[in-house]
Order: C-alpha cells, then sequence, then structure tokens
C-alpha cells in the first residue's frame, strides 16, 4: 500500500473539517442567529424595527424607548464591579502549597500582560446579551523582536462575534466543552491582508450565520478558520536505572533531540531496564481557507482546546444545545412598547385645536388673517356672508368642526400593562432601587441582595468559564514554563508586583534529595473561584457586621482586630494607603497570612530594627539580674571553697594537736620512766621489788 503524502493528508483533514463545520453550523444555524440578532436588538440603533415589523410600518413614525439595554447595562456593571479569577489549590488540601500560590502569582501576571478584562467584559456581555460568548488562550514569546528570547508566556484574547464565529463539535455535553474533539474559530480579513499574510488569492471560509442587516459585513471580507483538533498521541517512554538504584524516565522524543542527555546517562552508568507505551492527549491546530489548509500550526502547548466559552442560559432540548441571554424573552414587549409610543407620537403630531371648516367664498380674502391668528392674536375674525337664491344674506357659521383625535381607552391600558410585564421580565424593579430616608441599611442590603439574584446565574456561568480558563492555563503552564533558572513576572493579590525563579535547585532537609523549586511541570492543582454576593454594597455590608461585633467584643485585642479589618474593607477616595496600613497591622499581629514579600520586608526589618526604650531597659534590667545571680552563684562557691578549706585546716590542726599530746605523753612517760628507774635498781630493806 502506498503511503500518502504530507500534502494529500493535509486535504483529506481539510475536506473532513469541512464536512464536519457544515453538519456543525446547520444544526446550530437557527440558535446562533437569534443569539446574534438579541445584540444587535439592544446594541444598535434601529435593530429594534428591523424584519417584518418594520416593513408595516414603512413611512411610519418608528420610536425605539430602549429599556432593554439599560436592563443589560446594569447587570454588565455588577459583573465590572466585582470581578471572578482563579484559585490554584493543592489536590491533597494543604492550603500552604507554595508552588498553588506561585501559579496564582502567574496567571495574574498573564491576564494583566494581556489585557485579559477584555476578553472577560466581551465574553460576558455577548453571553448576557445574546446567549453565548468566548475568549482564547494562547502561548506567545515573550520579546518576538529578539531572536535569542525562546521565553513564551500564556496571554488571554478577545473572540469577538463568537455566537457567529465559534463552534465545537455536537457530541461535547458539557457547558466547558471540556469533553470536545474538535473546535472551529472564524476569524475575519480583507483580501488584501489575507494576500499579504499567505500568499495566495483570499478564498473565503463558508459562514452562514448573519443578519438580514449585517452592517459590517461586506463582499471584501474573507473568513480563515482556526481549526483545533484532540489527537491522542502514543509516546515511548523508558525507564533507566542509574547505579544507586534510582529510575529516571525520559520520553524517545526526549532522547533523539537531546543527545547529550544520552551521553550522560551512559557516563553514569544508567541502564535502560525497560519502556513502556504510553497515551497522551495533544492539540493540533490548523489554519484553514475555503479551499485548502494555509498553515499547520502543530502541537500547541497543554492538553485542552484553548477555546472558553461563556454561556447566558444553556440547556440540552431535542439532543440540540439551546441558549439565550437576557433580551430574548423582553423583545416582544420591547416592540410592543415601540409601537404603541410611535401611534401615540404620530396622535399628538395633530394639531390639539379644533378647525372650522368653511366654503372657498366664505375664506375668500380673509386667508391671511385667519393663518395669522396664532401670532397676533386678533380679537375677531372675518369671513364672507353667504346669499341665498334671491342675493338675501344668510347667517351661516361655519359648515363643521374638525376633531383632534382621541387616545383609544384600550392603548392607555396597553401602554401600563406593557410596562408592568417589561419589569417582570428584565427583573427590573424601580422601587427597590429608591432610597428611603428611614430605612435600616440591614434592609437595604436585602434589597439589593434579592435584585442581585436576578444577575446570579450570569455571574455563576461566568464563573464556570473562569474556572475552566484556570485549568487550561495550567496545562499550558507545564509546557511553556520549563527554563531553568528562569525569573518571571508574578502578582500578587493586592495587585503588587513580583518575580520568582523556576526550576531551582534545593536540597530537601528530611531526606537530603535534591529537588527543583518551582517546577511547574509538576504542578496538579484543583482551580477553584469565588462567587459571592454581587452587590455593590457587599463591603459596606462587611463593615457594618464589623463594626457591630466591636459594640460587643470586650478584648481589646479583639477590638484592634476587627477595627482594623474594617478599615481594610472602607471604601472611599484616597483610601487606599490607609488599608494598605491596617492590613499591615493585621500582618504583624498574625491575624492575615502575610505574602511572600511581605514576609522579606518582616524579616529585614526584624534585623535592622531597633528596640524602644523600654525594651531596652527591661533588656538591661534581665541582664543586671543575670549579672547578680551569676555574682551569687560565684560567692556561695567560694563560701563553700573558704568553708571546705576551713574544715581542712581544722582537721589537719585536730590531727597536729594529737601528735602534740602523744608525742608529750611519751616525753613524759619517758621521764618518769628514767626517774624509776634507779629505785629499782637499789631498793630499800623491807620494802618489795617492783
Amino acid at each position: 500500500m502506498a503511503r500518502i503524502s504530507k500534502e494529500q493528508q493535509l486535504a483529506n483533514i481539510h475536506a473532513q473539517a469541512k464536512s464536519d463545520f457544515d453538519r456543525i453550523q446547520s444544526a446550530l444555524r437557527p440558535e446562533r442567529k437569534q443569539c446574534l440578532e438579541d445584540r444587535r436588538f439592544y446594541s444598535i440603533a434601529g435593530a429594534q424595527w428591523e424584519g417584518a415589523l418594520g416593513e408595516q410600518f414603512e413611512n411610519k413614525l418608528k420610536l425605539e424607548v430602549n429599556k432593554v439595554h439599560l436592563a443589560i447595562i446594569k447587570i454588565f456593571n455588577e459583573y465590572r464591579n466585582n470581578r471572578i479569577t482563579v484559585d490554584f489549590v493543592a489536590k491533597d488540601g494543604s492550603k500552604n502549597d507554595k508552588l498553588a500560590d506561585v501559579c496564582d502569582g502567574l496567571y495574574r501576571a498573564d491576564e494583566q500582560d494581556s489585557g485579559a478584562e477584555e476578553a472577560y467584559d466581551n465574553a460576558f456581555e455577548e453571553a448576557v446579551a445574546g446567549g453565548f460568548g468566548a475568549w482564547r488562550l494562547r502561548a506567545e514569546y515573550e520579546d518576538e523582536e529578539d531572536e535569542d528570547d525562546d521565553y513564551q508566556r500564556i496571554r488571554i484574547e478577545p473572540i469577538f462575534d463568537a455566537d457567529s464565529s465559534v463552534f465545537f463539535d455536537l457530541d461535547a455535553k458539557r457547558q466547558d466543552k471540556s469533553d470536545a474533539k474538535h473546535c472551529y474559530v472564524l476569524n475575519s480579513m480583507t483580501p488584501q491582508a489575507y494576500e499579504a499574510e499567505y500568499g495566495d488569492s483570499p478564498s473565503s471560509w463558508p459562514k452562514d450565520i448573519s443578519s438580514s442587516e449585517f452592517d459590517w459585513s461586506t463582499p471584501d471580507v474573507v473568513y480563515v478558520a482556526e481549526y483545533y483538533r484532540v489527537e491522542e498521541v502514543y509516546e515511548t517512554v523508558k525507564v533507566f536505572e542509574d547505579i544507586d538504584g534510582k529510575e529516571q524516565r525520559y520520553t524517545e522524543e526526549e532522547l533523539e533531540d537531546d543527545e547529550e542527555l544520552r551521553m550522560m546517562l551512559e557516563a553514569t552508568g544508567a541502564k535502560e531496564v525497560k519502556s513502556k507505551k504510553v497515551k497522551r492527549r495533544k492539540v493540533h491546530k490548523y489554519i484553514m481557507s475555503g479551499n485548502s489548509i494555509v498553515e499547520d500550526c502543530g502541537y500547541i502547548a497543554g492538553k485542552h482546546i484553548p477555546i472558553v466559552p461563556v454561556y447566558g442560559k444553556r440547556w440540552f432540548v431535542d439532543n440540540i444545545e439551546r441558549c439565550m441571554g437576557h433580551v430574548r424573552m423582553a423583545k416582544d414587549a420591547q416592540r410592543l412598547k415601540n409601537m404603541q409610543l410611535s401611534k401615540l407620537g404620530e396622535l399628538s403630531a395633530y394639531s390639539g385645536m379644533e378647525k372650522p371648516i368653511f366654503t372657498p367664498e366664505q375664506m375668500a380674502g380673509h386667508q391671511a388673517m385667519w393663518s395669522e391668528d396664532n401670532i397676533k392674536n386678533y380679537p375677531y375674525l372675518l369671513i364672507n356672508p353667504m346669499t341665498d337664491a334671491n342675493g338675501q344674506i344668510v347667517p351661516s357659521g361655519p359648515l363643521g368642526m374638525k376633531q383632534s383625535p382621541n387616545i383609544p381607552p384600550a392603548m392607555a391600558a396597553l401602554l401600563q400593562v406593557t410596562e408592568s410585564d417589561m419589569q417582570e421580565i428584565l427583573s427590573s424593579n424601580p422601587s427597590g432601587e429608591k432610597m428611603v430616608s428611614n430605612i435600616s441599611g440591614k434592609a437595604v442590603e436585602m434589597i439589593q441582595q434579592r435584585l442581585d439574584m436576578h444577575a446570579y446565574i450570569y455571574m455563576s456561568n461566568m464563573a464556570k468559564a473562569i474556572k475552566r480558563s484556570g485549568e487550561i492555563w495550567l496545562s499550558m503552564a507545564r509546557d511553556v514554563f520549563i527554563e531553568e533558572g528562569r525569573s518571571v513576572k508574578t502578582m500578587e493579590e493586592a495587585g503588587s508586583v513580583s518575580s520568582v525563579k523556576l526550576m531551582t535547585p534545593n536540597i530537601d532537609q528530611e531526606t537530603g534529595e535534591v529537588y527543583y523549586e518551582n517546577d511547574l511541570s509538576n504542578a496538579k492543582f484543583d482551580v477553584a473561584v469565588d462567587v459571592g454576593p454581587t452587590s455593590s454594597s457587599k463591603k459596606a455590608a462587611t463593615v457594618r457586621a464589623l463594626t457591630g461585633m466591636m459594640q460587643v467584643a470586650q478584648d481589646p485585642e479583639t477590638l484592634q482586630v476587627l477595627g482594623a479589618m474594617a478599615m481594610m474593607n472602607m471604601e472611599g477616595e484616597g483610601i487606599a494607603d490607609v488599608r494598605s496600613f491596617f492590613r499591615r497591622r493585621l500582618v504583624n499581629m498574625g491575624v492575615v497570612r502575610p505574602t511572600e514579600e511581605e514576609m522579606m520586608q518582616m524579616q529585614e526589618q526584624a534585623a535592622n530594627a531597633q528596640p524602644d526604650p523600654q525594651t531596652q531597659y527591661m533588656m538591661a534590667a534581665a541582664e543586671q539580674a543575670s549579672a547578680e545571680a551569676a555574682k551569687a552563684r560565684a560567692d556561695t562557691v567560694w563560701t563553700v571553697a573558704k568553708a571546705e578549706e576551713t574544715q581542712a585546716k581544722t582537721m589537719k590542726t585536730i590531727s597536729e594537736i594529737d601528735e602534740i599530746d602523744q608525742r608529750q605523753a611519751l616525753q613524759v612517760i619517758d621521764r618518769f620512766g628514767a626517774a624509776l628507774q634507779p629505785q629499782q635498781q637499789q631498793p630499800q630493806q623491807g620494802q618489795p621489788l617492783v
């Protein structure tokens, strides 16, 4: 069997992709077209009269009082005032995982550098208004103009008109499309830009979803498709055992690309013990025109399709994905209100004064007087008399009066019903937004929470999209942040910028093994998002709760903590420095966990800080007391030594005294014996001998 060439493989992929896209677009065309019409309805002047309704009111007054737009803007503002971001959490549940904090900082830095707020805002607005929005993640070089700079960062970019340009395969049922096998993103280009980019005659990708008044679409627009396809690739992993008995794993591709790696293994005596085929998930990207694949981009970073969908409201009916935003249900009520107001405008355009009807003979010569009456306000007006057949003057007035138009009672009642229906459909309650002077802050908070619940479904779906964005980013980061010793920009939650070094060698103090710090290739985390109250008064509610607790707290330290927390949640002009001051105070008290930068600052301050006078006095007093105690111990030791010396001398004296006494006694005995000895030699008569 002959081997298929690369060109033929690409041609087959293009044909299959185009066939799949036609099937997907045909199934989703009705739903996506409604999404597009909904976005036009609320945002473009005149779009509320598009279609058959506008044809019926041709050459008539067509007014628009766009109340749908105001309701959508309120939901936009609620989101922009309460941003949602990701939080990487260790899978084992440990809260102090340093690598998770590094990932948080890297993600925030990528958001800032790529202007991710624009992508988030655009997707949220399209989802709330039409029902579907999206953004993309893309790895690009930090400095594309530097040929020696191979470092990459991850960018978050907007996708405009996602309802008519983003399509996942029909078998993907999950809301975040994590189960999708392929995806299409359509981008518009001018023919000149297409030729300059790809050097070929333009051939547009088929795009059927459009509006009858697609203002920006012209015959000069060419569409190209980004085609993402998930492929399951089998890789051979080889296991080597070094002289210490430790195993090291390398893919066959790594060994082929890095000749020094194999030489190092051979030089260190490592032996290959086994190999295993492992299934990997990769994403292949192509750029397609209507005729062919114009660029094969190869495998991209990460194992997920880097397109994040956002839905307003979503469900499956008859195995078809359906979605809508906040506009769909209010369109008919808005059209009815526009028609009624237009009719009222027509009626009010007519004069409100009754006009008399005369014959030409009666008005002959007096036309100017009647036409100038509203300006000059004549005291009377003249007409010509009428005569009968005999020439006699016949008194006569106007033949009739033209009545001003009356407003039909049904129209007045219908206007009230329409206004009430729009308020219920759009979940807008003007009375809930009015501030009454004698209402408590708690009641205001409860009213605001009730109003916020109408927008909660959109915030919740946006949170799901942000979570998916974090999962895709983490998958890409494992392939992008791989350089040993690379210094990368990070951002703290408070907005301060810092940097960390990747793949820094370090030694485990417990095991003695060498490991790499900030190694994102081993970053396996869960992604969490926090969706709190969407009310703009949530911080004020927190301050009220803290001040309420301060009234019942008795402990001075607790009062200090509550006061500092209340100041941290205060909102106002120029209060940022004050919040930072109280945050530092809570960090120093051990109430708030410090960031890495704050920890370093605290260590530097502790090393360079001079003790206050009271501390110095206490330290001096402690040193004096310690010195006195040492002197007392020395005196005690000296006293004991002197006592022992005295005792020794006493014993010596006693022993010497005994020796002298013994010597004296012996001398006495000797003297006494010497005195008695002559008497023993010459005894007297009559005395016994001794």
